[in-house]
């Protein structure tokens, strides 16, 4: 996985319009790339609108499926390395 910073928001990929911010690591102080893209307002309330939609369905599914969903994510972190 390639991390291209941009968000994702309903299955797709967007660049965020209302700016940039760069990611530091708090123990060197170093930038990482990439540039991250900001969230204007529309992006964020049509995030927001989406996860709410969602939650009813999350909540009722099953601990354990979770669960595996949680893991499958974490594992994905990992597997982008240093990067």
């Amino acid at each position: 996985m390639t991390l291209t910073g941009e968000l994702l928001i309903g299955r797709r990929s967007v660049r965020g319009g209302a700016g940039v911010f760069q990611a530091i690591n708090p123990a060197t102080g170093e930038r990482l790339a990439p540039d991250f893209g900001s969230a204007t307002r529309e992006a964020l309330e049509q995030a927001c609108a989406l996860a709410a939609a969602a939650f009813d369905e999350y909540r009722s599914t099953p601990l354990a499926t979770r669960a595996r969903l949680l893991e499958s994510i974490a594992e994905h972190i990992l597997g982008t390395g240093d990067e």
